[in-house]
């Protein structure tokens, strides 16, 4: 097991990283704690929560909603949680996301922690305490940033994921790779076997490496005002990807990443050999979803990109494998690719 400690503004979070997930029993507060999951991981899983009240919601994006946030709301206060409750998530990131907003709005901000089931929550969404919920179509329009007390991230519920679920979550450890370490590219790469057999040992490995490299971004920049924007890479063509077909988040992003290492490509930021590396690794996990996306649908879902600016867009490029940097781009250009590698295809 490998402690991974985030300290960002006098708060501190420790994401533990191969710890079993029962040992969540020893992290909390003795009373005034309640549980949130969904249907799938209770069904699974919930005959061995500790026993404190349990919340479970449906599974998927249709929970990350405002409806949602005020439905639990009213559970905690109807279950006597005061200002010094406690919320703790048992699932992925959507529970994770819902659970972290509902503790920084209820009562103005009660503690919580996270017990992450999922690959994509372990890699991603559990570390750094972004949390958001989706407004129609537009995805995570409305959000907080809260970090949790910890984190538990327990290899052995990745065996119980379906393979899509766990194939979404292999896209953002590979996004991880690109933009900030070589090494763990070459790792996955050179692994594609023991990743698809979901090998214990290689999965904590992997793990830790994308959170040590998401938790120092984070230390560095917890709001989102320059360095941390780097995570983003794939995310304005992936988010626009994910909400117009309703594929999940990994798929939708890796199109994303593939589109944005074209656009770094053409721009010259890297050499056919790396970018046919990235192409090559996303297509072997056949992570990649078909671009059929119109061209007005395309505009429409990136004019509400949280990342613009006026009439530009903090666009994530590669430099190559394992560096990433950050240009305000034009939105009309950044449309301007999309239609270019569309007509191409």
């Amino acid at each position: 097991m490998e402690k991974i400690t985030i300290n960002t503004r006098g708060f501190r979070s420790e994401i533990l990283v191969g710890e079993r997930w029962e040992a969540v029993s020893g992290l909390l507060p003795e009373k005034n704690t309640v549980i949130i999951t969904d249907d799938n991981v209770s069904q699974l899983y919930g005959n061995r929560f500790p026993k404190v009240p349990v919340f479970s919601l449906a599974p998927g994006e249709g929970s990350k909603k405002l409806g949602v946030i005020e439905y639990l709301a009213g559970k905690l206060l109807k279950a006597g949680i005061d200002r010094s409750g406690f919320v703790l998530a048992v699932g992925g990131g959507v529970i994770c996301d819902v659970t972290g907003f509902l503790a920084s709005v209820y009562m103005r901000g009660i503690r919580c922690g996270y017990v992450s089931s999922t690959l994509l929550s372990q890699v991603d969404a559990s570390t750094g305490g972004k949390n958001g919920v989706n407004l129609g179509g537009t995805k995570n329009m409305l959000g907080t940033i809260r970090q949790p007390e910890f984190v538990i991230c327990d290899p052995a519920m990745l065996l119980t994921l379906p393979e899509q679920e766990y194939l979404s979550g292999l896209a953002e450890l590979i996004k991880t790779a690109i933009i900030g370490d070589k090494e763990l590219f070459d790792l996955i790469e050179r692994s594609f076997d023991k990743i698809m057999l979901r090998n214990s040992d290689l999965l904590t490995l992997l793990v830790a490496k994308s959170v040590r490299f998401k938790g120092l971004i984070v230390s560095n920049d917890e709001m989102e005002t320059g360095l941390r924007r780097i995570l983003n890479f794939g995310h304005t063509f992936g988010h626009a990807v994910e909400m117009q077909k309703g594929v999940k988040h990994g798929f939708a992003v890796a199109s994303g990443m593939e589109l944005s290492t074209e656009f770094s490509f053409e721009r010259r930021y890297i050499s056919v050999d790396e970018k046919e590396r990235i192409s090559k690794l996303l297509k072997r996990f056949k992570l990649v979803e078909k671009l059929d996306l119109t061209d007005d649908q395309m505009e429409k879902l990136v004019l509400h990109d949280k990342k613009k600016t006026g009439s530009d867009i903090h666009f994530v490029f590669t430099r190559g494998i394992g560096k990433a940097i950050v240009e305000k781009v034009p939105v009309g250009e950044v449309l301007g690719f999309y239609k270019r590698f569309r007509d191409k295809k």
